[in-house]
């Protein structure tokens, strides 16, 4: 049973009225900053010179995100059903439904909904991110990576309004790797447009794995965290750790490079036992709720990279960029790197070249 951190009680303030969640998030433009940028380069065009067909993309990606969804639904059905005992995930997978019929009994969620198999957007999310914006961590970057979910996108807007780079993966990492978004290329009026799944397709510059980039501060969701000891739990991909490793791989980042996520207060648990952790999941720093800012001292190690043996071939097989990545290590080395147990994964179709 899934255990409310003690001393982490939900704030009656965000006991909302229902109706909150048709409402959209509030951006807060009086957060853009006061040095002039030249807005001249962006135009509607992509890179192979046809137009952007935004509707055509978002309709393949929700698509494709629904086909996801029905088959992690699947997953998260048989992981529940088996022993426990037996199924080092099973755990995960209770605490993680326990959560989302938490948020949605209680309405403590925001569109889209329901949140199941998803990072939940969830009521106060742009007061959270006013409280991440507040950190010293985020004022000194000049790079933030953030997750591409809902909740995060006010976290977006503030990056790119606040005069710095903003690097967010694509979707399931279903088209490659990253895209970097940079303010000065963005006029005003785009910059919110940016912050979408659509925007960053259309306005982002894809990115590799021999760029040379240092990031300052990941952001990344959560279903639900541990404040005393920075543990968490996605949504049951594992994309966040994939991320973590290849910037890793990549020199983008180190052991100091603080994460940062943003949850609603009742997102807040103690019942994440570290023993049972893998040695790459991804614990965070910072924990930044609409009430407060927690610092978690965590004492989980950071993952090195990429932990071949925990990888699926399936996974493999379903993304390019980390058969790239391998490809280019057992080269390297001489020898064939080993892979992890089969698993059955919700099919990431190749997005169409536009």
């Amino acid at each position: 049973m899934m255990r409310l951190s003690p001393g982490f009680a939900i704030n009656p303030r965000f006991q909302f009225n229902p109706f909150v969640i048709s409402q959209k998030p509030t951006f807060l433009p009086a957060q853009i900053g006061p040095r002039r940028r030249n807005f001249s380069r962006i135009g509607s065009e992509s890179g192979d010179g046809d137009a952007f067909d935004a509707v055509a993309y978002e309709s393949e990606r929700l698509s494709l995100d629904a086909v996801a969804m029905e088959d992690m639904a699947e997953t998260a059905k048989k992981e529940l059903e088996s022993d426990p005992d037996s199924d080092p995930k099973a755990w995960k997978w209770v605490i993680r439904k326990s959560m989302w019929d938490l948020m949605e009994a209680r309405n403590y969620s925001m569109n889209p909904r329901p949140v199941h198999h998803r990072i939940p957007n969830f009521v106060g999310a742009s007061a959270a991110a006013g409280k991440l914006a507040e950190l010293e961590a985020f004022s000194n970057a000049e790079v933030v990576k953030v997750n591409p979910d809902s909740p995060q996108k006010q976290i977006r807007f503030l990056t790119l309004s606040g005069d710095k780079k903003l690097l967010t993966p694509q979707p399931r990492l279903r088209t490659g790797f990253f895209s970097v978004l940079e303010s000065d290329l963005l006029k005003p009026e785009t910059i919110i447009e940016a912050c979408t799944s659509v925007g960053v397709a259309k306005y982002g510059r894809a990115i590799g794995l021999d760029e040379k980039i240092k990031v300052d501060l990941i952001v990344i969701g959560s279903v639900a965290v541990n404040p005393q000891t920075g543990a968490r739990l996605g949504k049951g991909e594992g994309f966040a750790e994939l991320e973590y490793g290849m910037l890793r791989y990549m020199g983008a980042i180190d052991d100091s490079t603080p994460v940062v996520t943003t949850v609603h207060d009742c997102q807040l648990v103690d019942d994440i036992p570290l023993e049972k952790l893998a040695i790459h999941d991804v614990p965070v720093d910072i924990i930044c709720t609409p009430t407060r800012v927690i610092f978690t001292n965590t004492p989980i190690p950071k993952p090195k990279g990429i932990y071949w043996d925990k990888l699926s071939p399936e996974k493999l097989q379903q993304i390019r960029i980390l058969r790239e990545l391998k490809k280019r290590l057992e080269k390297k080395t001489g020898r064939k790197l080993p892979t992890g147990p089969s698993e059955k994964l919700p099919p990431t179709a190749e997005r169409k070249r536009r």
